[in-house]
């Protein structure tokens, strides 16, 4: 199980399930910012996790600099 409580700044971590109602895979993803921020989302595909992860971080630099 997941412990996003524990992420030290620059870590990630994920973990792969199937859900018993749709039959479908999936992985629950979470990464600790730099600053401390926590970033989490759930993808079909760890690729697809930190994809998010990337536009995440981009909007916060956008938003850095404004």
């Amino acid at each position: 199980m997941l412990n996003p409580q524990s992420l030290k700044p620059g870590q990630e971590q994920h973990e792969e399930y199937c859900s018993t109602i749709t039959h479908e895979c999936y992985v629950q993803y979470d990464y600790r910012h730099t600053d401390g921020e926590l970033f989490s989302c759930v993808r079909s595909t760890l690729e697809k996790c930190r994809k998010e992860r990337d536009k995440w971080l981009k909007n916060k630099d956008n938003e850095y600099y404004e």
